[in-house]
């Protein structure tokens, strides 16, 4: 099975589709890509036009409901990396992610939030998908959301 027919599953057990535009809000890009390596600008759990998953962590969110917000920003960088480089099978390694957890003070599980992207990029990319990663609490997030991730991967040369 190729990591795109993974990518489509993995879509369809989270309940969301990735096809539609995915939204920017401001003067960047959200995809950069410099010679081999790609980087993934962050990514918040939104689908379409909704933040599926918003709030603070340990206060309104559960451990559960954040790691699906980790999972959903994970398939959007995936499917930035699909769209720009035609097939998640050109993905040579996902070299480094970091995810930030808008959480409350007494919060201390933002490695095991960020375990939902990890095991979501081992599941989709296999072992491609290991990865190096930093996990942090935050105060705030943009549109309130629960979890942001970025990510940075090595691809194939272009032919």
């Amino acid at each position: 099975m190729s990591a795109d027919q993974r990518f489509t599953l993995a879509a369809e057990q989270l309940g969301y589709s990735f096809d539609g535009e995915i939204k920017i809000g401001g003067n960047y890009v959200p995809l950069l890509r410099h010679d081999d390596e790609v980087y993934i600008s962050g990514q918040i759990p939104r689908v379409g036009d909704t933040v599926v998953v918003t709030g603070r962590v340990g206060d309104t969110v559960d451990l559960a409901q954040a790691q699906l917000a980790a999972k959903i920003g994970a398939m959007r960088a995936l499917a930035l990396l699909q769209r720009s480089l035609g097939s998640l099978d050109k993905v040579r390694r996902i070299l480094r992610i970091s995810v930030f957890v808008q959480c409350s003070a007494e919060f201390t599980q933002h490695s095991e939030v960020a375990d939902g992207a990890s095991d979501l990029l081992y599941q989709v990319l296999g072992e491609v998908g290991a990865h190096t990663r930093t996990s942090v609490g935050a105060y705030q997030l943009p549109k309130n959301a629960s979890v942001e991730l970025d990510l940075v991967a090595a691809v194939y040369p272009e032919a």
